[in-house]
């Protein structure tokens, strides 16, 4: 009896270990360049993966505000979470896996970088109050940093935005236009079944809304503006 509590508190032990690590973890992103749990899981299983990781200062800043407007219009005021986007998403759907949107862009950076895909109620337990840490340890400007650097924008690998720019324009992210960056916020987070190189009428119909947002709504992206200094 005594050895098997023993071990269910080492179990224990071990669990709480894991489930604190992230929030130990967060606070060094403000300095370091992280990977993604997909990312790390290609590279061990031998599968492709280019990515080169840029400064936001060195994205074309038409992309952010495109993906602001496609995955997060409210990202520059809620803290890690949209509660309002989030209920809309759960009464909208019969199920957990049947819910889209109502995750944020700062959700969808716990996701990636210490959590597990799929949907469920147990990820998403996780995941919502580190976001909420996240949001308070790194500002704004990094997290959507972080966040262009390590999602997913080709069938083939491609992580970050350069990747994805490469792999759909033959050019640097850099040099993206308005259109072409409404093109790589329409194909998140599907780049499988989306494509920017040879969009859909689809995916041209939502780049087509989403360029528009970003151009009516600059203010929604202030806060990815650099720190001024005095």
């Amino acid at each position: 009896m005594r050895r098997a509590f023993r071990w269910l508190r080492t179990i224990a032990l071990i669990v709480l270990v894991l489930i604190l690590l992230p929030y130990l973890i967060a606070p060094l992103y403000r300095f370091v360049d992280p990977v993604s749990t997909v990312i790390v899981w290609r590279r061990v299983t031998g599968q492709r993966v280019e990515r080169t990781v840029l400064p936001l200062d060195r994205i074309a800043p038409a992309l952010p505000r495109a993906v602001i407007s496609s995955e997060d219009g409210s990202f520059c005021t809620h803290h890690g979470i949209d509660w309002r986007g989030l209920r809309e998403a759960f009464f909208e759907a019969d199920d957990i896996s049947e819910m889209r949107g109502g995750s944020t862009i700062t959700q969808q950076v716990a996701k990636n970088l210490f959590l597990w895909q799929g949907r469920s109620f147990v990820r998403k337990a996780l995941e919502m109050p580190l976001a909420v840490w996240i949001d308070l340890v790194l500002p704004k400007r990094r997290v959507m940093e972080i966040y262009l650097n390590i999602a997913e924008w080709g069938p083939g690998g491609e992580f970050g935005a350069e990747a994805g720019a490469r792999h759909a324009f033959a050019k640097s992210v850099r040099q993206v236009t308005a259109r072409e960056a409404a093109l790589m916020a329409a194909v998140l987070p599907g780049p499988k079944a989306r494509s920017a190189r040879s969009p859909s009428a689809n995916v041209r119909r939502l780049a087509g809304i989403y360029e528009a947002r970003a151009a009516r709504f600059e203010a929604r992206a202030a806060c990815l503006e650099p720190a001024r200094r005095p």
